[in-house]
């Protein structure tokens, strides 16, 4: 009975992404609200065969690198909406080099303050239910006011032990995008030490082990074929997946832009909040599907890898795309507003680099970074065309990532060394990534 439901689900599934390829390798228009629906659907169908597929890939690669490839083929959707724009702003199409630049940051403060934070709370829920989340939590921020040990009934999310390079490498690059403020462009240069940075990551995690993992539902019938059958079936989830993400992306952000004009809201708020929130949605549904199946771990390790992988290669990307259009070679001048919003992603990319450099995760943590994401997000509504709300916002981020530093400083130099070190040392690793999250809470 499990094998057939299984096989269902993965049918069903891959059948709800057919409309949108036929819509779109057809040329069809069925109206923009028709087109939203067919290829969120789409989108939504492939975040699951992708994470489906990848689980059960885990018997043949690393699960590191089986999550980060998750993370790579969710997060394409965010590649096709802002190289496109990079590209259009190389040909001279006046306001995209700003547009390119608001979606980049946009699509990364919400990785952080939605993303990360609701993959914390269902984590939380599922453990505790959402009385024991919230009384917890706030029993524990009270007692950590005068120093002392936070609730024992408090849920804890304990991170995968290999997850100490995604946040190394992280480190790393938010350190540099400081530099991308200072500049005020982004360029050729950018793109050069990124990728090489990107190009480090993946190679690090094809060194990682093979383990035998423990899979359950659809991931475990996959993964008890036979090794060819196995990897046939992985590989068409995962180019199915692609396919479909990469054909929906478009017309499915730019109908919610057309729905956001027809509402009122103005270009700039939709390109930077509502197309990513779209472009977004598999990773932060492939992650969720994670947490619910009971592995928590790989899905904050997915979505920490989305955020390398946006915050390396697709930052590196946008000036590869805006002169390959015919671009200027200096790259993609900063307005003053631009330079602000890289500034306040940068330091909320500190912010949350501290928050996960002990490798574990509270409610707290989600508290704090759908907070602050929501504060600055709303005072962004009203005061679009003024730069002082984010430079306020991002100096809180640093104020906080700063009194974090001085408490978690012990725990920096690992995270650094295991990001630059190149021989894998398991015996190191406190858990070994893709294990199962029985002990992510306390007992």
């Amino acid at each position: 009975m499990r094998l057939r439901s299984s096989w269902t689900l993965i049918l069903a599934a891959a059948s709800l992404g057919l409309p949108a390829l036929i819509f779109r390798l057809g040329g069809f228009d069925p109206g923009t609200q028709l087109e939203v629906a067919i290829f969120g659907l789409g989108i939504l169908s492939a975040a699951f065969l992708i994470s489906t597929g990848a689980e059960a890939a885990q018997h043949d690669i690393p699960a590191a690198l089986s999550v980060a490839l998750i993370a790579f083929i969710a997060v394409l959707p965010e590649y096709a909406v802002d190289l496109l724009l990079a590209w259009e702003a190389g040909k001279g199409i006046p306001g995209k080099d700003e547009l390119a630049l608001a979606n980049m940051t946009g699509a990364n403060r919400l990785l952080l303050g939605v993303g990360w934070a609701t993959v914390i709370f269902l984590f939380a829920w599922k453990a505790g239910g959402p009385r024991r989340m919230v009384t917890t939590a706030a029993r524990s921020t009270w007692r950590s006011l005068f120093r002392r040990p936070p609730d024992p009934q408090e849920p804890l999310l304990n991170l995968p032990g290999g997850i100490g390079l995604d946040i190394g490498i992280l480190a790393i690059a938010t350190l540099y995008s400081f530099i991308i403020v200072a500049k005020g462009r982004i360029a050729i240069e950018d793109t050069i030490i990124l990728g090489l940075l990107f190009l480090w990551y993946v190679i690090r995690l094809t060194r990682s082990p093979v383990e035998e993992p423990e899979l359950e539902g659809p991931a475990a019938t996959i993964g008890e074929l036979p090794t060819v059958r196995r990897r046939a079936v992985v590989l068409f989830l995962i180019v199915y997946s692609a396919l479909v993400i990469g054909l929906s992306a478009e017309p499915f952000v730019h109908g919610l832009e057309q729905i956001g004009r027809d509402i009122g809201i103005g270009e700039f708020f939709v390109i930077q909040w509502i197309a990513p929130l779209a472009s977004e949605s598999p990773e932060f549904l492939a992650a969720l599907y994670l947490v619910w199946r009971g592995s928590a771990g790989l899905g904050v390790n997915m979505l920490i890898s989305s955020k390398v992988n946006q915050w390396t290669l697709l930052i590196g990307s946008i000036p590869v795309a805006f002169m390959a259009a015919g671009g200027s070679i200096s790259g993609l001048i900063s307005s003053d507003l631009q330079q602000a919003e890289v500034f306040i992603t940068a330091a909320q990319s500190a912010f949350g680099v501290m928050l996960i450099i002990d490798r574990r995760l509270t409610a707290r943590a989600g508290f704090a970074l759908l907070g602050l994401f929501l504060a600055q997000l709303l005072t962004q509504f009203f005061f679009q065309e003024d730069n002082t709300p984010r430079i306020i916002f991002g100096v809180v981020y640093l104020s906080l990532t700063a009194l974090m530093v001085a408490q978690h400083w012990r725990s920096i130099p690992p995270v650094l060394r295991e990001a630059v070190r190149f021989r894998e040392d398991a015996a190191s690793e406190p858990q070994a990534a893709g294990a199962s999250t029985a002990d992510d809470h306390r007992n």
